[in-house]
This record gives structure tokens, sequence and C-alpha cells, in this order.
């Protein structure tokens, strides 16, 4: 069982996953951080400053001042603004993620491009060139 383990381990398909899971938790981070950092302060200031966080209804008694309040206290949240917030996030770094995706595949087409357009060395005559002229040459001496 130990050896079937390591047979598993070692396989290539397994070592690329780990290293794109790895990425992908170092990619997450860069992405947050341009949407929370960057993004969302210009769409605040495009709507005024709204912070959809604030909407929420609890169900039950009792006010409260903000969600976490409510949720600290106990009490049933239907947390509306958070989802808006979560679809409006969603919406921003899948955007992103397509703007990338698209510019990585543009550099592969581009190098892809190059490859194809490489110039054609001439290697000179072929084989079959050089018998050719051979055969004419003794033709040419025994007639």
């Amino acid at each position: 069982m130990l050896n079937e383990f390591k047979d598993f381990i070692a396989r290539g398909n397994v070592m690329d996953m780990a290293v794109g899971i790895i990425i992908g938790a170092a990619f997450t981070a860069i992405v947050t951080s341009l949407v929370g950092d960057l993004i969302n302060p210009i769409i605040a200031l495009f709507t005024g400053g709204i912070d959809f966080s604030g909407w929420f209804y609890v169900m039950g008694d009792g006010e409260f001042a903000s969600v976490e309040a409510a949720q600290e206290a106990g009490a049933s949240v239907f947390a509306i603004g958070n989802f808006i917030m979560a679809i409006i996030n969603f919406l921003i770094i899948a955007f992103v993620v397509f703007m990338l995706v698209k510019m990585v595949n543009r550099i592969k087409s581009m190098a892809d491009k190059d490859e194809d357009v490489a110039p054609e060395i001439d290697t000179g005559p072929t084989e079959k060139d050089l018998l050719m002229e051979i055969r004419d040459a003794l033709v040419k001496q025994a007639g």
C-alpha cells in the first residue's frame, strides 16, 4: 500500500496539480488585494460610497446597528448586503481573471506566430538531386 501511495504521489499530474493549487492560492491573494484595495475604492467613488454590507434584516425581535452586532447577539440575520457584495466581488474577480487569461492567450499566440515565421534554412541540394546529377554526368561521359 505504501508503494502504491508513493507511485501515486510520484505521478506528474499530481505534482502539476499541487503546483497549480499553490500558485492559485498566491494568485487569490493578489486578486483579492486588487479588488479590495484598487477596484472597490473606484466603484465607491462612482457610487457615492454606497456600502451594501450594511443592508440586513433581523429575523425575529431586536434592532442592531450592524450585521456583526446581530450575529454576535445570536440573532438570525438575513444579510442581503453581504450577499450583494459577494456577487459584485465575484463579477470583478471574474472579469480580472478573464482579462488576464485573454492577455496570456495573446502572448501565447504571438509566440506561436514567431515560431511559424522562422526563416527556412537553405540546406542545399537533396540526395536525390545529387544522384540525378551523377547519373546525368555518367550518361554524358558514356555518350
